[in-house]
């Protein structure tokens, strides 16, 4: 996708321009590092699509643009903390190569650099951004909260963690894209359409997040496959397995917790997930999603072209890592 990788790499530069101060070295080492490390630049992407979709170009949002970017990465920087992960795009997370008191404080630095950046867009703006980008926050925090209750809550309902990934995940989509309605001037509604747009892409792109976690390539996904499985954390495959296991008596996927082999463990949950049509209903889930996503899209009213935004939600649906 041409239109894709030029705009990744106007983010990319953008990035590069973004001075951090060398001292205390550190702080702002490690930042560097993590940044430097990569990744989809989907959300910085996303706020310049929905601004050109009404006629705005990207120098005008890139500052709502960076800010999306910096706020999505202090999240991974303090997700990585918390769920102990030892790799991040292949690559040594921020307190396994540092430590951990560094990487919380190099969050935190990230957080506060996002609002500054932020800061910078047009004042006509900035007060429907702050509110937009202060409500995220809030709730993708909250989103992260329901994922750690859930590590130590036995039975969690489906409607319960579609609800978590929504405020985890979701909710950013939403902000990014709503971000370029603002910039751009355009009316509430087509706002609205934008931010639900992002929200039902958002959850299509988790489910396909849980579904690579146990049946991506490793090597194409930068970490180890099962890993959800190995920690028995909480994604939408265990989650219908277990109401699967309860409504059909059957203590199946009770006896795939209890292996102690990974190698082993890995490979039962997935010819259970397969057998059992676990796989078939997340990819039928994840098609109604995507499908919801589309018709927000199209109720759009604008000259611009959707083209782009179709290309890129069926790339983010079948994609594989």
């Amino acid at each position: 996708m041409k239109f894709l990788n030029e705009h990744t790499q106007y983010i990319e530069s953008e990035l590069a321009l973004f001075q951090l101060p060398e001292n205390p070295s550190n702080l702002y080492h490690p930042l560097r590092y993590f940044l430097k490390i990569g990744g989809k630049r989907i959300r910085p992407v996303l706020t310049l699509m929905a601004a050109e979709l009404f006629g705005t170009n990207a120098d005008k949002v890139k500052d709502a643009a960076i800010a999306i970017e910096l706020f999505h990465n202090f999240t991974l920087l303090h997700d990585d903390i918390m769920d102990q992960a030892p790799l991040r795009r292949g690559k040594e997370t921020v307190h396994e190569k540092y430590n951990t008191n560094i990487a919380i404080l190099a969050g935190d630095v990230m957080f506060v650099k996002a609002i500054q950046a932020l800061a910078k867009q047009d004042a006509q703006h900035l007060p429907q951004l702050l509110q937009l980008f202060n409500q995220t926050a809030i709730e993708v925090c909250e989103g992260q909260q329901y994922d750690m209750d859930f590590e130590t809550k036995e039975n969690v309902a489906t409607e319960e963690y579609l609800e978590m990934i929504r405020l985890k995940t979701s909710v950013l989509l939403g902000c990014a894209l709503q971000f370029g309605g603002i910039c751009s001037g355009t009316n509430e509604k087509n706002q609205k359409l934008l931010y639900d747009f992002g929200i039902n892409l958002g959850m299509a792109f988790q489910i396909q997040d849980d579904i690579l976690d146990l049946f991506g390539d490793p090597e194409l996904v930068g970490k180890q496959v099962g890993g959800d499985i190995l920690a028995q954390k909480k994604t939408i495959l265990s989650i219908l397995a277990q109401e699967r296991g309860i409504k059909d008596k059957s203590d199946a996927f009770e006896k795939i917790k209890l292996i102690q082999d990974p190698k082993e463990k890995i490979q039962e949950a997935q010819s259970l997930f397969i057998s059992w049509d676990i796989l078939k209903q997340c990819s039928a889930l994840q098609e109604d999603y995507l499908q919801k996503a589309i018709a927000n899209l199209e109720s759009i009213e604008t000259s611009g072209n959707k083209d782009n935004f179709i290309e890129l939600s069926n790339y983010l649906f079948h994609r594989t890592h």
